[in-house]
């Protein structure tokens, strides 16, 4: 854990419109026990999904959505991004380098930085079964992102039964995946 608040690494959490999303302030508890500072992103979806005032009591920080304001303060460098509950529409379009939100064109940017990004999706085995879907997945992959898959992480579960697995999402995984980074 660091030393001084000068030595805190910063880690985006990215929170895509899935259903885990409501509980996305856990993975923020365990990685501040980590030492981590935490800005947190929600895609414009994820928004009404979020308990963003929580969030920001959390964090200290404002929850990012939407590109600042000229002259409001910028968000701390990112050490690392993890993008929780990731879906199927973000991964799509973080893939083919799509852009046209905030959150995107951050990860985006920062994917070229070389910023350390891990994705934990949260889809069902029909949008998972896509050739696209595993087109993106496998495209991430490539350019070193670390997709969450397999068994304890991301597994595909029935169409209209996600509401079984959102108590289950595994919040810890990315942070014992990038605890290299700090």
């Amino acid at each position: 854990m660091p030393d001084s608040v000068s030595e805190q690494k910063t880690l985006y959490v990215v929170v895509c419109a899935a259903g885990p999303a409501s509980d996305v302030g856990t993975l923020v508890d365990l990685a501040q026990e980590q030492g981590w500072t935490i800005q947190v992103m929600a895609t414009p979806s994820a928004v009404s999904f979020i308990d963003v005032e929580a969030l920001e009591k959390q964090t200290g920080r404002p929850v990012r959505s939407q590109h600042r304001a000229p002259g409001d303060p910028r968000s701390p460098k990112a050490d690392a991004i993890i993008i929780a509950p990731a879906t199927f529409n973000t991964i799509n379009k973080l893939a083919n380098g799509i852009a046209d939100n905030y959150v995107l064109d951050v990860v985006n940017e920062a994917i070229g930085l070389g910023v350390p990004t891990t994705v934990l999706p949260f889809v069902n085995s029909a949008y998972a079964n896509r050739t696209p879907f595993k087109a993106s997945m496998e495209r991430l992959s490539q350019e070193g992102i670390e997709i969450l898959t397999g068994p304890g992480l991301f597994e595909p579960h029935p169409p209209k039964s996600g509401e079984k697995y959102i108590k289950s999402f595994p919040w810890s995984a990315p942070l014992r995946r990038i605890r290299g980074y700090q």
